[in-house]
Protein backbone atom coordinates (compact mmCIF):
# COMPACT_ATOMS: atom_id res chain seq x y z
CA UNK A 1 0.00 0.00 0.00
CA UNK A 2 1.26 3.64 -1.29
CA UNK A 3 0.21 6.59 1.11
CA UNK A 4 0.55 9.67 -0.85
CA UNK A 5 -0.77 13.33 1.56
CA UNK A 6 -1.78 16.53 -0.32
CA UNK A 7 -0.81 18.98 2.17
CA UNK A 8 -1.06 22.87 2.06
CA UNK A 9 -2.58 26.46 2.55
CA UNK A 10 -6.25 26.99 1.04
CA UNK A 11 -7.25 27.34 -2.07
CA UNK A 12 -3.93 25.42 -3.14
CA UNK A 13 -6.05 22.49 -5.32
CA UNK A 14 -5.85 19.80 -2.51
CA UNK A 15 -9.45 18.40 -2.92
CA UNK A 16 -10.06 18.89 -6.52
CA UNK A 17 -6.70 17.42 -6.67
CA UNK A 18 -7.75 14.82 -5.16
CA UNK A 19 -10.58 13.70 -6.27
CA UNK A 20 -9.43 13.94 -9.94
CA UNK A 21 -6.11 11.85 -8.81
CA UNK A 22 -8.89 9.33 -7.17
CA UNK A 23 -10.71 9.10 -10.45
CA UNK A 24 -7.35 8.50 -12.18
CA UNK A 25 -5.73 5.90 -10.12
CA UNK A 26 -9.16 4.10 -8.80
CA UNK A 27 -7.96 4.93 -4.85
CA UNK A 28 -9.92 5.80 -2.34
CA UNK A 29 -9.33 9.49 -0.60
CA UNK A 30 -9.36 10.85 2.78
CA UNK A 31 -11.14 14.19 3.24
CA UNK A 32 -11.11 16.92 5.41
CA UNK A 33 -13.08 16.10 8.33
CA UNK A 34 -13.06 19.92 9.49
CA UNK A 35 -15.18 20.70 6.78
CA UNK A 36 -18.11 18.16 8.02
CA UNK A 37 -17.04 19.22 11.65
CA UNK A 38 -17.63 22.94 10.52
CA UNK A 39 -21.01 22.03 8.70
CA UNK A 40 -22.25 20.24 11.49
CA UNK A 41 -21.33 22.76 14.33
CA UNK A 42 -22.68 25.21 12.43
CA UNK A 43 -20.93 28.22 14.23
CA UNK A 44 -16.81 29.48 14.38
CA UNK A 45 -14.19 26.93 16.04
CA UNK A 46 -12.17 26.88 18.78
CA UNK A 47 -9.35 25.77 20.55
CA UNK A 48 -11.41 22.82 22.19
CA UNK A 49 -12.56 21.63 18.43
CA UNK A 50 -9.00 21.10 17.47
CA UNK A 51 -8.80 17.47 19.72
CA UNK A 52 -12.20 15.88 18.31
CA UNK A 53 -11.42 17.58 14.73
CA UNK A 54 -8.49 15.97 14.91
CA UNK A 55 -9.00 12.92 16.52
CA UNK A 56 -11.22 12.31 13.83
CA UNK A 57 -9.16 12.74 10.88
CA UNK A 58 -6.80 10.39 12.55
CA UNK A 59 -9.12 7.77 13.02
CA UNK A 60 -10.52 8.17 9.32
CA UNK A 61 -6.87 7.82 7.88
CA UNK A 62 -6.55 4.83 10.09
CA UNK A 63 -9.96 2.82 9.13
CA UNK A 64 -8.55 3.94 5.35
CA UNK A 65 -5.38 2.11 5.97
CA UNK A 66 -6.35 -1.04 7.36
CA UNK A 67 -8.15 -1.51 4.25
CA UNK A 68 -4.78 -1.92 2.12
CA UNK A 69 -6.03 -0.54 -0.81
CA UNK A 70 -3.00 -0.27 -3.33
CA UNK A 71 -3.15 3.69 -3.01
CA UNK A 72 -4.61 5.51 -0.23
CA UNK A 73 -4.73 9.31 -1.15
CA UNK A 74 -4.94 11.71 1.81
CA UNK A 75 -6.81 15.29 1.23
CA UNK A 76 -4.93 16.49 4.20
CA UNK A 77 -3.92 15.04 7.32
CA UNK A 78 -2.44 15.98 11.31
CA UNK A 79 -0.27 18.55 9.97
CA UNK A 80 -2.91 20.41 8.86
CA UNK A 81 -4.54 19.99 12.17
CA UNK A 82 -1.45 20.78 13.69
CA UNK A 83 -0.97 24.12 11.79
CA UNK A 84 -4.35 25.58 11.75
CA UNK A 85 -4.11 25.01 15.60
CA UNK A 86 -1.30 26.64 15.84
CA UNK A 87 -2.05 29.67 13.36
CA UNK A 88 -5.32 30.19 14.68
CA UNK A 89 -4.54 29.63 18.83
CA UNK A 90 -0.76 29.72 19.19
CA UNK A 91 -0.78 25.93 20.85
CA UNK A 92 -2.17 22.61 19.53
CA UNK A 93 -2.93 19.35 21.84
CA UNK A 94 0.52 17.25 22.16
CA UNK A 95 -0.23 14.09 21.04
CA UNK A 96 -0.95 15.43 17.38
CA UNK A 97 3.05 16.40 17.08
CA UNK A 98 3.82 12.85 18.33
CA UNK A 99 0.96 10.72 16.46
CA UNK A 100 2.34 12.71 13.02
CA UNK A 101 5.90 12.46 13.45
CA UNK A 102 5.36 8.39 14.03
CA UNK A 103 3.24 7.98 10.61
CA UNK A 104 4.64 6.19 7.60
CA UNK A 105 3.61 8.46 4.62
CA UNK A 106 5.13 7.29 1.09
CA UNK A 107 5.26 11.15 -0.45
CA UNK A 108 3.58 14.14 1.20
CA UNK A 109 3.25 16.78 -1.60
CA UNK A 110 3.34 20.25 -0.57
CA UNK A 111 0.88 22.49 -2.61
CA UNK A 112 2.12 26.26 -2.99
CA UNK A 113 -0.48 29.21 -2.58
CA UNK A 114 1.38 30.64 -5.52
CA UNK A 115 -0.18 30.21 -8.69
CA UNK A 116 -3.51 29.72 -7.72
CA UNK A 117 -6.47 32.39 -6.67
CA UNK A 118 -7.82 31.74 -3.19
CA UNK A 119 -11.35 30.87 -3.25
CA UNK A 120 -13.72 32.46 -0.46
CA UNK A 121 -15.97 29.05 0.48
CA UNK A 122 -17.56 30.53 3.33
CA UNK A 123 -15.02 28.29 5.65
CA UNK A 124 -11.79 29.47 4.55
CA UNK A 125 -9.88 32.69 6.40
CA UNK A 126 -6.79 33.77 4.57
CA UNK A 127 -7.48 35.65 1.89
CA UNK A 128 -4.40 37.38 1.71
CA UNK A 129 -1.62 35.63 -0.09
CA UNK A 130 1.21 36.51 2.17
CA UNK A 131 -1.06 34.52 4.99
CA UNK A 132 -1.24 31.40 2.46
CA UNK A 133 2.76 31.74 1.99
CA UNK A 134 3.41 32.13 5.97
CA UNK A 135 0.91 28.99 6.42
CA UNK A 136 3.15 26.98 3.33
CA UNK A 137 6.53 28.08 5.02
CA UNK A 138 5.06 26.45 8.36
CA UNK A 139 4.29 23.30 7.32
CA UNK A 140 7.02 23.41 5.21
CA UNK A 141 9.91 23.54 8.19
CA UNK A 142 7.72 21.28 9.69
CA UNK A 143 7.98 18.28 6.93
CA UNK A 144 11.44 19.11 6.47
CA UNK A 145 12.97 19.17 10.18
CA UNK A 146 11.09 16.25 10.82
CA UNK A 147 12.70 14.42 7.66
CA UNK A 148 9.14 13.87 5.77
CA UNK A 149 9.44 12.67 2.44
CA UNK A 150 8.50 16.30 0.76
CA UNK A 151 7.55 16.71 -2.78
CA UNK A 152 7.24 20.64 -3.44
CA UNK A 153 4.25 21.56 -6.11
CA UNK A 154 3.67 24.77 -7.55
CA UNK A 155 2.46 26.50 -10.82
CA UNK A 156 -1.57 26.33 -12.24
CA UNK A 157 -4.11 23.45 -11.66
CA UNK A 158 -2.95 21.24 -14.27
CA UNK A 159 0.72 21.85 -13.96
CA UNK A 160 0.01 20.33 -10.29
CA UNK A 161 -2.17 17.73 -11.56
CA UNK A 162 0.78 16.62 -14.62
CA UNK A 163 3.28 16.41 -11.72
CA UNK A 164 1.38 14.55 -9.29
CA UNK A 165 -0.11 12.32 -11.85
CA UNK A 166 3.49 11.55 -13.10
CA UNK A 167 4.94 11.10 -9.16
CA UNK A 168 2.47 9.05 -8.28
CA UNK A 169 2.65 6.62 -11.32
CA UNK A 170 5.94 6.46 -10.27
CA UNK A 171 5.83 5.26 -6.56
CA UNK A 172 3.54 2.58 -7.76
CA UNK A 173 5.87 1.06 -10.14
CA UNK A 174 8.54 0.79 -6.36
CA UNK A 175 8.01 -2.11 -4.54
Amino acid sequence: MKVIVLTGPESAGKSSLCSALATRFNAPVVHEYVREYIEQQQRDTCYADVDPIAREQWRREQAARALQPPLLLLDTHLLSNLQWSLTLFGQSPPWLEQKLAAQRYDAVFLLSPDGLPWQADGMRCQPDLADRQTFHADLEHWLVQHRQPLVSLNGNWEARYQQLEQAIAGILRQN
